[in-house]
């Protein structure tokens, strides 16, 4: 049984009695930190004594007598100015711990009504390597699809990867231009990256050459604007110190971009071969460009190129994602979206939702000026475009009461207009919810990079973990064999990268640092799976047959505080893993984690185990020790983090 959700739902229908609007007040209804005033704590008496004009005290005291929790609490208790304090029966919750510890799900009841999700996530360019960038997309998303199915739901992960766009375009004229066949031939991926990066580099220094000129002339004036908001500064007018701060800002943003263009001109002016092929290729990104277009409108050669090179560059992705365990159940690139935008323009046009203007085709969304364009005046279409087919095959074909897309933070505008135009097509009975999230943030709390300043791929960031997690697991676990410490130091780096980005909260930037995801204390993936492995030492040193134990129909005892406090935070499990799908938040449950491996080694501490004399007891507290590895294992599997049973 969930507690939590339990008696919830007791408070709801004693709620009734007093509001018409229960479900705004069930969830001021929460476990407590403090064991003092009891297990679980409501706050909701304060604000409907409000609204009734009562005594928050006496408000608190009339819901008491509606509340029916006889079987379930001591009689609740009124704290302070009308908190209602709830605690748990001993003998309930010895029960209710003896049979979550026999459950092979660990108390987490499977949702009532199932729903159909599509989890869109990762999504790279596949023409280029994965890098840091795609981080918090592929681990977050691949933590709400585990965690949503498990919650009974049915769910479809999604690689919608860009196999269609410009990066195309510079890498056929790469490949026509400047390949070496000697090194495609040995490592194709590679090359293509390296063309990649060679065409969208002499395409950058001769836009930024023909920019720098007019960003420099902006520097005097803009200078002069924060001279004159700064002398203009009042002390009684924050609307002046505002605008001194945006004149500020403002300057230092033309600095930097300045700066930057400097040092990728620089880059190429330094180096006599790029410089070479930047003079004699000064047309560069538009002759990209019309590669693009020939591989859109069929042509042969640039078709074959297209079909020899996406392969190649979805096994490189695949190796990334064996790493992470993720694999996808559809990964439908643009395209596969490309015969089906033509009929979306004509379906906007029908519905006389799509307008002309400046000669590209367009939907306007009241309360947004900006225009979502899905047919450039050229012709060509949008991303907006694609993502609407994407929405129509989801809905239509496969039947999503759901569609979720893991992307950061900085595409809100376009999904806001993306969303409101779906529902404007008709596709309004869908949940379409833009999961998003902030940036991987390096020591200078910028976007994280190498020294070099290029960003940091996805597959080196891996091989760096698990070589740092190896010297922890040299020293640590010197007496497992080679092989099983070459293992172990995969599974400890890799859930320690996925751990760190899925315990912030996804909104928020985050500093990379190695030594904070790697350490054995603290709150990290590391400390929890030595937690694991550490209660798999008890049992195995105790020579426990835990199968077997579990079939026993063995009592709990809960004869101290540790006992206590560590069987709640068991039954906790549930609700921890049912919060996540409420807000598509997995810190959620990385905190429940963390809490369950702290609130263990304080029970183990104070609670003789193996030693304990007395048999049922010993049993007891056994069970609890095998719920607690299934547990940490569980949840860290729900998030795609791997454990071991010897560290």
């Amino acid at each position: 049984m969930n507690l939590l959700a339990e008696l919830r739902s007791r408070l709801h229908r004693a709620l009734q009695s007093f509001t018409d609007v229960p479900d705004s007040f069930v969830e001021m209804l929460k476990p407590t930190a403090d064991g003092k005033f009891g297990d679980f704590q409501a706050n909701c008496a304060m604000p409907l004594a409000k609204q009734h004009k009562q005594a928050p005290r006496d408000l608190a005291q009339a819901l008491i007598s509606k509340l029916d929790v006889a079987d379930l609490c001591e009689p609740p208790e009124i704290a302070g100015p009308g908190f209602i304090n709830l605690k748990i029966k001993t003998e309930r919750l010895a029960a209710e711990t003896a049979a979550l510890c026999c459950d092979d799900r660990l108390g987490v009841v499977p949702v009532s009504s199932p729903r159909t999700y599509v989890v869109d996530y990762s999504s790279p360019n596949v023409a280029k390597p994965m890098h840091v960038g795609h981080l918090r997309s592929t681990v977050i998303g691949h933590a709400l699809y585990r965690i949503l199915k498990f919650l009974g739901h049915q769910v479809l992960s999604d690689n919608h990867v860009g196999d269609w766009g410009t990066q195309f375009g510079m890498i056929i004229y790469g490949y026509k231009n400047f390949r070496d066949q000697a090194a495609y031939q040995q490592a194709p991926v590679a090359e293509l990256a390296r063309l990649y990066r060679l065409v969208n580099q002499l395409s950058d220094y001769h836009e930024l050459a023909a920019k720098l000129p007019g960003l420099l002339q902006q520097i005097p004036m803009k200078e002069q604007a924060v001279a004159t908001a700064k002398a203009a500064v009042n002390p009684a007018d924050k609307d002046s110190a505002r605008v001194l701060k945006r004149a500020e800002q403002d300057l230092e943003a033309s600095r930097d971009e300045i700066k930057s263009a400097r040092k990728k001109i620089d880059e190429v002016q330094s180096s006599p071969v790029l410089k070479a092929l930047a003079d004699s290729h000064p047309q560069i990104a538009e002759l990209a460009r019309k590669e693009t277009a020939k591989l859109h409108a069929g042509d042969l050669e640039n078709k074959q190129l297209w079909d020899e090179f996406v392969p190649q560059c979805l096994q490189a992705l695949e190796s990334v994602y064996q790493r992470f365990g993720v694999k996808f159940d559809l990964t439908l690139g643009e395209s596969w979206y490309n015969p089906m935008l033509a009929g979306i323009v004509d379906e906007l046009k029908r519905q006389n939702l799509a307008v002309t203007s400046n000669g590209a085709t367009c939907v306007f969304i009241e309360g947004n000026e900006a225009p979502f364009i899905v047919q450039k005046a050229d012709g060509a279409f949008t991303y907006a475009t694609t993502d609407l087919a994407t929405i129509r095959y989801r809905v239509e074909s496969l039947h999503a009461d759901a569609s979720l897309y893991v992307v950061d933070s900085r595409q809100g505008e376009h999904f806001q207009l993306l969303f409101a135009t779906a529902r404007k097509m008709g596709y309004d009975k869908t949940e379409f919810r833009h999961v998003s999230f902030g940036t991987v943030l390096g020591d200078d709390r910028r976007p994280f990079k190498t020294r070099s300043g290029d960003t940091v791929g996805l597959e080196s960031l891996l091989d760096e973990a698990v070589a740092n997690a190896r010297k922890i697991v040299d020293e640590n676990s010197p007496h497992l064999s080679e092989t099983e410490r070459a293992r172990v130091a995969e599974l400890v780096g890799i859930g320690a990268i996925v751990y760190v980005d899925l315990h912030h909260n996804r909104d928020s930037d985050y500093v990379f640092n190695w030594d904070k995801m790697l350490a054995t204390t603290g709150d990290t993936a590391t400390y929890i799976q030595y937690a694991y492995a550490r209660v798999c030492g008890i049992l195995r040193k105790g020579e426990v047959d835990a199968a077997a134990l579990r079939k026993g129909n063995h009592a709990i005892v809960l004869g101290t505080p540790q006992e206590r406090v560590l069987a709640l935070q068991l039954n906790r499990f549930g609700q921890a893993v049912a919060d996540v799908a409420v807000d598509y938040r997995p810190n959620l449950l990385t905190q429940y984690l963390f809490e369950t491996a702290n609130v263990f080694a304080q029970f183990y501490g104070s609670c003789n185990v193996l030693k304990e004399p007395d048999e049922t007891l010993r049993t007891s507290r056994l069970l609890m020790c095998d719920a607690t590895a299934r547990i940490l294992k569980q949840g860290l599997d729900l998030l795609g983090i791997g454990v071991a049973e010897q560290m």
